[in-house]
């Protein structure tokens, strides 16, 4: 599909909106990156669909968030598409007391799952003010934090395909795991919606836990500076921030780049970190770990894009 085409289908009734040479940096959370060829940030679900379903079958498509969890390499994201979920409304709650489930769309960020539950005293949301994403990507990945992931409270979710059709599937149809979530039956869908379970408990309850959890975070985490949360998965039995604090590394530093003094599992932009900093400071962190405990430190960040 070419630049021409793309602008064809942006001017035959859909409400989105479509961008050329859209700097990355403006949309992912570490604020450094490189330009994608082509965004689409959809009206609404309705528009995602359209939309969706007029791109032909191999059109690569990256689905972008917040962007907590993603960087975009200096050279760019060329040749596909990349989809500004963000852009979604947000408003779509719908209480049902006599299940305790709500739904929430996918471009809502998750820390208000946690507020809503705690504002109709349900408890169990609580971890989620500590997750910086959206729903859609926390559905993605199971993002979790102080012992609890996400999937712990779904109790079914909706998804689109690539031709703009809705389905409802359920938690037994996804093999879920530590920061990971695969369809046991290969499907090229999203996640656009999810039905969350709590159970009912003390909204004052809930939101005083909410504030510990947050003020933790705060004195915990750089959060004053531009970062992705945590870059590596705990591996079994261990913490990825203690075996890098144990490699010595926090606050080294590549360029723009810093392994965080607060939090050695975080690399923080010091103000001018290009994406190569980032990602050299990366594989520095699993090579010295590597050579010092003997593990190879996976990724929980994503990268994409062209050096």
């Amino acid at each position: 599909m070419d630049m021409a085409e793309l602008v064809q289908i942006e001017t035959s009734g859909l409400r989105g909106e479509l961008r050329r040479n859209e700097p990355m940096r403006k949309h992912v959370s570490w604020r450094a990156g490189g330009a994608a060829d082509r965004t689409y940030a959809p009206a609404d679900l309705d528009d995602l669909g359209v939309f969706l379903a007029r791109l032909p079958e191999n059109e690569p498509v990256l689905f972008v968030g917040l962007g907590s969890n993603l960087l975009v390499r200096d050279g760019g994201f060329r040749e596909r598409l990349c989809l500004r979920t963000a852009s979604l409304p947000a408003s779509f709650w719908k209480k049902r007391p006599a299940t305790r489930k709500f739904t929430q769309k996918p471009a809502s960020p998750v820390r208000k799952v946690a507020r809503f539950a705690a504002v109709h005293n349900l408890e169990g949301a609580e971890f989620l003010a500590g997750i910086p994403g959206t729903v859609g990507g926390a559905l993605a990945m199971n993002a979790g934090c102080y012992g609890a992931e996400t999937w712990n409270a779904v109790a079914r979710v909706r998804t689109m395909d690539r031709g703009g059709r809705l389905q409802i599937r359920e938690p037994q149809e996804y093999a879920v795991g530590y920061r990971s979530v695969l369809p046991l039956q290969a499907r090229d869908e999203f996640f656009v919606a999810a039905w969350f379970r709590f159970a009912r408990g003390d909204g004052e309850v809930a939101r005083r836990k909410i504030k510990e959890l947050l003020s933790k975070r705060i004195a915990t985490q750089p959060l004053a500076e531009s970062n992705a949360g945590s870059v590596f998965r705990n591996p079994p039995g261990d913490h990825a921030a203690r075996l890098i604090q144990a490699s010595g590394l926090k606050g080294r530093r590549i360029g723009g780049a810093e392994v965080s003094t607060v939090h050695a599992n975080f690399i923080v932009n010091k103000g001018e970190a290009t994406a190569r900093d980032i990602e050299q400071l990366i594989v520095l962190v699993q090579d010295t770990v590597r050579r010092d405990a003997d593990v190879m430190l996976e990724r929980e960040v994503r990268i994409v894009g062209e050096a």
